[in-house]
């Protein structure tokens, strides 16, 4: 499965492509002129974000892509996955079998094939309670979830594919991914990430947000994040197709390169949707590092890639539209 040259137009395999960022991603390939096959057991996608111009399969990521890749494709972009913390912490089987197991299979069968590229989506969970910030590709992995070691041990067997059958493979660790991009944007079915909790209170469909710890030695005593435009991250993931070399695994983390705290979020939100949006401090929760920022300096040098959307009322901005526009698609 050699190769150190990508072709301008690939054809390519989308796993987890009607996800959120999945699709977002597809999106772009297809824009790009590339062509995309989605599959997606839909378990936690949405048949209708798999973007116009992709063909879709639904089912289970290595299965079905075992069989597809048969047909002869350039690349995987591996999005497909299980990504709740906690419940990795309460079923970790799950956790295992739907990520590495699946992971696995699906390495396998690029082998079996000679399917040359792989882009994984990685995620800064693999890093644990960082000693430092900004946080390296050099900082120590200690993950303190199932989630984020089902991760790192998904990257520790990609590493090990490369150098053994010469796979061109990269890695992209996500930070908090956030926005929309058109009608393709995030809505999942537990919600856990700040941004679309917070636009459910401007939305009515929640009384307030809650504030984990104001007594963190940031700022404003409130968690500091790195929010990084799903757009920009999707971009990250063509670039790293072009930049994938036979028989290397390399690792960016993709950030914004920015930190904003808990309230500064709350705040954007305010300032985007025009709501009042009531708060309320609760207790810190366990695990939860005060500062998470990225150091996307090597995805910068090496990719060519620089995030374009930082401002982060513009981030919330896209989101909120993304969301009024569900709202009006699908009134209650």
């Amino acid at each position: 499965m050699p190769t150190d040259t990508a072709p301008s137009r690939m054809k390519l395999v989308v796993t987890g492509g009607a996800g959120y960022v999945g699709s977002v991603c597809t999106a772009r390939l297809i824009e790009a002129g590339h062509e995309v096959t989605v599959v997606d057991d839909l378990s936690t996608g949405h048949a209708d974000a798999v973007p116009e111009g992709a063909r879709f399969v639904e089912g289970d990521a290595a299965e079905v892509a075992g069989t597809l890749l048969g047909q002869g494709f350039d690349g995987v972009l591996h999005f497909a996955a299980k990504s709740l913390v906690g419940e990795s912490m309460h079923d970790p089987g799950l956790y295992w079998h739907g990520n590495v197991v699946t992971s696995l299979r699906l390495l396998d069968a690029m082998r079996t094939h000679g399917t040359p590229r792989l882009v994984f989506s990685s995620t800064a969970a693999t890093y644990g309670e960082p000693e430092t910030s900004p946080i390296t590709e050099t900082a120590p992995t200690r993950p303190t979830n199932t989630y984020g070691a089902t991760k790192l041990a998904i990257d520790h067997a990609i590493t090990s594919y490369a150098r053994a059958h010469g796979l061109a493979a990269v890695s992209l660790r996500y930070f908090n991914v956030a926005g929309a991009y058109g009608r393709y944007g995030e809505r999942h079915t537990t919600e856990t990430h700040l941004i679309p909790l917070v636009l459910q209170v401007a939305t009515g469909d929640r009384a307030q947000v809650q504030i984990f710890g104001d007594d963190y030695p940031t700022d404003d005593g409130t968690a500091v994040r790195d929010y990084i435009h799903v757009t920009d991250l999707a971009d990250a993931h063509l670039l790293a197709l072009e930049h994938a070399r036979s028989g290397e695994h390399d690792i960016y983390n993709l950030g914004n390169g920015t930190g904003f705290s808990v309230r500064q979020v709350i705040e954007a939100c305010r300032e985007a949707t025009g709501h009042p949006i009531p708060a309320v401090v609760a207790p810190r929760r366990a695990g939860d590092p005060a500062v998470l920022v990225a150091s996307s300096e090597r995805a910068r040098t090496a990719l060519g890639w620089k995030p374009e959307r930082t401002d982060l009322v513009g981030i919330v901005a896209d989101a909120w539209q993304f969301t009024q526009d569900r709202k009006d698609a699908n009134p209650a």
